[in-house]
């Protein structure tokens, strides 16, 4: 569990605030024996370092210790939620039914705030000012989806509300890719069609306004690439060195991306996302 809090000015609400959290992630959530975690934990199974009030006992010292995965990760303000809201304030620990279904609403509603965050940022910018209203009653639905008792969010039909928003999302990024292109004063077919560069390198790229959605982007090597106005939503960034490349503008691009991976001072990112500590 990360002890801090992540805001984000464009979305006050989709806050993550551990303090305000039963651990969710660090109990529902389950990793292996890997390079971002020192052993295996079953998912519904608490980690070792979880305390009683609810905070990590390592949270200073997780990546030294081998817990470099809980240090990229960030739910978009759903254990809060949950915790808060939709249990009001009732812990896992309580009593066995309730972990059950905390633990099992958890994903369901990181995978509706991470819907929500991405219409809140259409509808935030000015770039896609055409797509407010629609960016807008798409919210209001999945607010009201977000909103249920755990039994109606466990029966959410979750492909089919982001079906339901694929379209705007879409428009969103054609949108502002196009944007892009046309301030680079280049041509959009010397953009990458291709999704898959791991660990190619990339230095220097000049790809404003490119469609990276889903592209697998492990261990690239981006250095002081252009970035900018493009659509990251999907994109793999592990371990991808970032360091002096510019972001600004990029699209459905989340901390949790940034946290994965490298950067310096020189990493120039959008309003409403912040270098992690570990880039220092």
């Amino acid at each position: 569990m990360m002890n801090h809090s992540v805001i984000d000015p464009l979305q006050p609400h989709l806050q993550t605030d551990c303090s305000q959290c039963f651990g969710l992630c660090c109990v529902a959530l389950p990793y292996a024996k890997s390079a971002d975690f020192p052993c295996d934990k079953p998912g519904g199974s608490p980690c070792r370092h979880l305390q009683k009030d609810y905070r990590c006992g390592i949270h200073d010292s997780l990546r030294g210790q081998g817990y470099k995965g809980c240090t990229v990760y960030d739910c978009f303000g759903a254990g809060e939620r949950v915790s808060k809201q939709t249990f009001g304030g009732h812990s896992w620990r309580e009593d066995s039914g309730t972990a059950d279904r905390m633990l099992a609403v958890f994903p369901v509603m990181q995978q509706l705030h991470e819907i929500i965050s991405y219409l809140r940022e259409i509808a935030a910018a000015g770039r896609t000012a055409a797509l407010h209203a629609e960016a807008g009653q798409a919210i209001a639905r999945l607010e009201e989806l977000a909103a249920q008792p755990p039994e109606a969010l466990l029966e959410l039909d979750l492909p089919a509300v982001r079906a339901g928003v694929n379209g705007t999302l879409q428009e969103a990024s054609r949108l502002v890719r196009q944007q892009g292109v046309a301030a680079s004063g280049r041509s959009a077919s010397a953009l990458p069609t291709r999704k898959d560069f791991f660990g190619a390198n990339l230095k220097g790229k000049l790809w404003r306004g490119a469609n990276l959605r889903g592209a697998m982007l492990i261990a690239a090597n981006l250095q002081k690439a252009d970035l900018r106005d493009c659509d990251f939503i999907g994109a793999d960034l592990r371990d991808a060195d970032l360091r002096g490349a510019d972001l600004r503008g990029a699209l459905f691009l989340s901390q949790m991306q940034v946290n994965s991976a490298k950067g310096d001072a020189g990493t120039r990112l959008p309003p409403g996302l912040r270098a992690p500590g570990h880039w220092a």
